[in-house]
C-alpha cells in the first residue's frame, strides 16, 4: 500500500499496491505537471481531500482529467472523463507516483513513453530505454 500526500497534505491518495510499471511521458500535459503516472483500478485507489481538476484544452476529447491539490498545485493523480468512461468503461485512474519517496517503488520498471510523437492510437513508441528505479 501507497499513501501520497500533495505538498501541504490535504489531499492524499493511497493505492492498495504498487503499479506494475510507471511512465514519465514526455507529452506537454505530463512534463509541464511534473507526473511520473502509475496506472490503477479504479476500485485500488482512495482519495480524501478535496481535488480541483482540469481538461486540457488543445485535444478536441481528452481522456483525462488532471486533478490537483487547489492549495499548492500539486498534480496527484488523473481520472478519465466521460467521453472515456463511454468508449474504455471505468478501467482505469493514473496517480503521480512523483508524490512517492523513489525508496518506496524500488524494483519497479520506469518507463519513457514518446507522448509528444503519439497520434493517439495504437502502442506508444519510447524515447529511451527504460530502468528500474532503485538500482
Amino acid at each position: 500500500m501507497l499513501t501520497l500526500s500533495c505538498l501541504c497534505g490535504q489531499l492524499r491518495v493511497t493505492t492498495s499496491r504498487q503499479p506494475d510499471f510507471i511512465h514519465e511521458c514526455n507529452c506537454t500535459l505530463c512534463s509541464k505537471t511534473g507526473a511520473r503516472w502509475g496506472y490503477f483500478d479504479p476500485s485500488e485507489v482512495s482519495v480524501e481531500g478535496t481535488a480541483q481538476g482540469y481538461c486540457r484544452g488543445d485535444k478536441d476529447d481528452p481522456a483525462a482529467r488532471i486533478q490537483f491539490c487547489a492549495t499548492r498545485g500539486s498534480t496527484t493523480h488523473f481520472t478519465l472523463t466521460e467521453s472515456a468512461v463511454a468508449k474504455f468503461g471505468n478501467s482505469m485512474v493514473g496517480v503521480n507516483m512523483g508524490l512517492a519517496d523513489e525508496r518506496d517503488l524500488a524494483g519497479i520498471e520506469l518507463r519513457y513513453p514518446d507522448g509528444r510523437a503519439w497520434s493517439g492510437a495504437g502502442a506508444f513508441g519510447y524515447v529511451r530505454e527504460p530502468r528500474i528505479l532503485g538500482q
